[in-house]
């Protein structure tokens, strides 16, 4: 009953028709039909961002609602759906992002505001109050506790200004604000939106843990000049200093939450074998750090949290797919059978009532897009594919292709194989991940797949500076943009030519962020390897992108030292930054190149993309420039999704054929 109705009302809401056979780019690049679900404490409602008119909206479902019952939807037109969570029975929060420029500054920001909705949707409230003079909040999208026995106030971290009620960007005041505002925990009502300090913090303070139910526990502070972390923990209305912790680079305390027992703080830390894993530090004074989870010869590279107390209740790490740990042996028990009923593909839960009788599970593996089920304990019942109109022989085949870097370091990889075809002299596009601080598995990619089903192999390197593999592999990879990093894919792409697979007149490189830093850097550096190279919101000038940082998180950051340990230093390595930068080397390009760039981008701003096509354009070379107007990094649109599918498959049948 509940799967008919809830599929049902799914389908009449926004699941479009296609009259081809073929899947069109849209099948692809359709936003998720559903994604992020939510239960309610009661495990009456659930609530979905959910496709409508190729934005994100938000969906309010009724458990056991009868069939073709339609959602509530929640109109939402100032800015752009980031989350929805209920954090009452009959209200939850929606968080929306937006890019934009604000009075009094010209560099674009993302803003984020929380709004409190009733549980049909209506009686809508933007939590805390806008700031006079940026006319919008930020930082209020966090919500430190919903204290499910208050019916009214949940308690969100909002900066506050000592001298006047002032809101603004994190990284401002940190630079300009020291000493004048401070990061408090405020109660805040969900009827009115308006709050009160609850629980002071400091300037430097940038996290509040608490227990669900409404009492803080303690906090993390990041301090400048020198560099570090220190966790305070909170007793009868003070705080008494745990521990510090070097912040430079990418050290410091990496706290991630509570455990379920309340008595102690969990952080990641390197192991013996230096693999990321989960510590345990003690709240109580005096006692030391004790290990909490290490994954056999891998890192760490994720936690569960009960979404009611806010605990850490497991991990997750990947070897070739993403595998799920839980701490208590009930909620493992859970998973374990999960596995058994969906074997060979990545199942967990993503969401549960509050009595954990109830639980949406979602399913998903390479060639089967995400899928979510409800879960009581017997059948599972299927609620909606996030991808319906993608079938399993649509999408191509993912193995693990391991290879040997010059050097004799062993580069994990994928390689995705287009379905239908002989796995021979076939066209290839190289996909180098973004980050680089991530890595690629054995996962559905809509992206990937789209290029596999459209004649192409894809292969996908966790080059060196790839995060799974352990320090060490991690740190092979600092300051080696364009160098080490780039010999690692084009030693990928080598192989692919001596196994036969690949067409060496028909490969090209494409990449988005880091990626597209990667794809310039090959046809740049390595211009005889690839006959095309695309780049979504990729870095092109390496002491532009440090600037840019620079300016958006202060010069003493933790962000920019950060980001030094991955690039180099704009004042120790400026001879390296520039021979490696892709924009100051453009001259040296053969093949074409297709450039894409969202307007509003914070991360990796569009001033990296302009100088790529001025420089291309000044050398002669052909360059093709796509602006999404009010996209960011992160392709939040259908039509932004769709526009950059069909611009790449014009730009690879034009050049490498299919």
């Amino acid at each position: 009953m509940f799967a008919r109705a809830f599929f049902a009302s799914v389908l009449l809401f926004s699941l479009p028709a296609w009259a081809e056979d073929h899947p069109p780019a849209e099948a692809f690049g359709q936003l998720p039909l559903i994604s992020h679900p939510h239960l309610s404490p009661d495990g009456k409602r659930f609530v979905a961002i959910q496709s409508l008119g190729g934005k994100p909206t938000v969906a309010i479902y009724t458990v056991g609602a009868a069939p073709g019952t339609l959602p509530f939807v929640v109109p939402t037109e100032d800015g752009v759906i980031d989350d929805a969570v209920f954090v009452k029975n009959d209200r939850l929060v929606i968080t929306l992002k937006k890019s934009q420029k604000q009075f009094l500054d010209n560099r674009m920001r993302t803003w984020v505001r929380a709004v409190s909705v009733a549980a049909d949707g209506s009686d809508p409230h933007v939590l805390l109050r806008d700031n006079v003079t940026f006319d919008s909040n930020t930082y209020t999208g966090v919500i430190a506790d919903a204290d499910l026995d208050d019916p009214t106030y949940i308690y969100v971290p909002l900066f506050v200004g000592r001298l006047q009620p002032q809101r603004m960007p994190f990284e401002d005041l940190k630079r300009y604000n020291e000493g004048k505002a401070e990061y408090d925990v405020e109660k805040v009502d969900l009827t009115t939106g308006e709050g009160h300090q609850y629980v002071r913090g400091g300037p430097y303070t940038v996290l509040f843990l608490m227990d669900g139910k409404g009492n803080v526990k303690a906090r993390l502070d990041e301090s400048m000049r020198p560099l570090r972390d220190d966790i305070y923990a909170y007793e009868n209305g003070d705080w008494r200093a745990m521990g510090d912790y070097d912040a430079n680079e990418d050290n410091g305390a990496h706290v991630m939450g509570m455990t379920e027992d309340e008595k102690a703080i969990v952080r990641v830390a390197d192991n013996k074998d230096g693999y990321r894993a989960l510590v345990r530090v003690p709240l109580e004074a005096g006692k030391p750090e004790t290990p909490l989870f290490s994954a056999p010869h891998a890192d760490v590279l994720g936690f569960s949290r009960d979404e009611w107390t806010g605990a850490v209740t497991g991990a997750n790490y990947a070897d070739d797919k993403m595998e799920y740990v839980y701490f208590d042996p009930e909620r493992q028990s859970l998973e374990e059978k999960l596995q058994a009923l969906f074997p060979g593909l990545t199942v967990h839960p993503v969401s549960a009532d509050v009595a954990h009788d109830a639980w949406i599970v979602e399913v998903e593996g390479p060639r089967n897009p995400p899928t979510y089920y409800y879960y009581t304990g017997g059948e599972p019942v299927a609620i909606a594919a996030a991808y319906p109109q993608l079938k399993e022989g649509d999408l191509g085949e993912v193995k693990p292709y391991p290879y040997k870097a010059r050097d004799g370091l062993e580069i994990p990889a994928y390689l995705t194989l287009p379905p239908g075809k002989d796995v021979k002299n076939l066209p290839v596009v190289v996909m180098p991940h973004g980050g680089p601080d991530e890595r690629d598995m054995e996962r559905f990619d809509w992206w990937v797949q789209f290029l596999a089903n459209r004649g192409y192999a894809v292969l996908q390197p966790n080059f060196r500076g790839s995060i799974g593999y352990g320090r060490k592999y991690t740190d092979a990879g600092l300051k080696e943009w364009g160098l080490k990093m780039q010999d690692d894919i084009s030693d990928g792409v080598k192989k692919l030519i001596a196994d036969g697979i690949a067409d060496p007149k028909r490969i090209c490189i494409v990449g988005a962020s880091y990626g597209g830093y990667a794809a310039l850097a090959g046809a740049t550096f390595t211009p005889d390897l690839y006959a095309c190279a695309a780049s979504f919101a990729g870095v092109s000038d390496l002491r532009g992108q440090l600037h840019n940082e620079n300016l958006d998180n202060g010069p003493d950051s933790k962000t920019l030292s950060f980001w030094y340990s991955r690039i180099g230093s704009i004042f120790d390595d400026p001879d390296k930054l520039d021979n490696t930068s892709p924009a100051r080397h453009a001259d040296s390009v053969k093949c074409p190149i297709l450039l894409m760039h969202g307007e509003g981008d914070t991360t990796v701003r569009i001033d990296q993309s302009e100088m790529e096509n001025d420089a291309l354009l000044a050398a002669g070379k052909k360059v093709t420039f796509v602006c999404f107007k009010g996209e960011d990094h992160y392709l939040n649109t259908a039509d932004t999704r769709i526009a950059v599918l069909k611009e790449l498959e014009k730009f690879l049948a034009a050049n490498i054929g299919t």
